[in-house]
């Protein structure tokens, strides 16, 4: 009978949201992070703007270019399962209006990063422990809310991408936000981002010029959901 009672209890807090992400995944600062994909199904049923989607079906035009599906990115190592982009719903459809403006002018959107599970941002922080460039774990990124964009400016017609101060993932302070001493045109590309993301709810992360926050980011839950039950999910929702 206790047994009975004990297995009843269990199972009720493994349908607490986010409880389960706390006993059942890696979380060692016992965050409220969402991991059990029955969960994520349930919330995004209860709020549709929650739900994950795959950035490439709302932007026209974009591109990815997501270095963490490879080797090439500071880890030198491949981190993602696949390159792919996700986002909260309401992201993605800011990130269309973002595009749809910019390709009046004949420009589009190159994706670096933009889901990020928290498993990764435990990985990272293996790596380089500096807030500066890599989300401390303890309190989780914004990437692993789907609420941060790493991007930058292509030109359509060449799909070359246009001058900015650093690559991607440059942990230097020429990649500062406000940085001066670039080139003037790096210098006006990168004002032409800034501007155009913050028109649409975006703000620029000071030390990386690429880094993108949605504003009500803190309305959104930390994730550790992967990108093949993120599809799994979604194709039934």
């Amino acid at each position: 009978m206790k047994r009975t009672r004990l297995a009843s209890v269990f199972i009720f807090l493994l349908l607490i949201p986010g409880l389960s992400a706390q006993v059942s995944r890696k979380n060692p600062y016992k965050l409220n992070i969402i991991a059990d994909p029955v969960i994520y199904s349930q919330m995004i049923k209860s709020d549709s703007l929650k739900k994950l989607v795959d950035i490439s079906k709302f932007v026209s035009g974009i591109v990815l270019d997501i270095r963490y599906a490879t080797s090439n990115n500071f880890t030198h190592k491949k981190v993602y399962t696949s390159a792919r982009a996700f986002a909260r719903l309401k992201v993605a459809l800011a990130l269309a209006s973002v595009g749809a403006e910019l390709s009046m002018q004949g420009l589009g959107l190159k994706i670096f990063d933009a889901y990020r599970p928290y498993a990764a941002t435990l990985q990272f922080w293996d790596l380089i422990h500096d807030t500066a460039y890599v989300a401390s774990p303890v309190s989780g990124s914004r990437h692993n809310r789907g609420c941060a964009i790493d991007l930058t400016l292509i030109d359509l017609k060449t799909g070359r991408e246009l001058e900015m101060p650093t690559p991607f993932d440059d942990f230097t302070v020429k990649a500062g936000a406000s940085y001066e001493r670039i080139t003037l045109k790096a210098k006006q590309n990168r004002k032409l981002l800034i501007d155009i993301m913050l028109k649409h709810g975006f703000t620029v992360y000071t030390s990386e010029w690429w880094h993108y926050d949605f504003t009500g980011w803190k309305d959104y839950e930390l994730m550790d959901i992967s990108f093949e039950d993120l599809d799994r999910i979604n194709a039934v929702h």
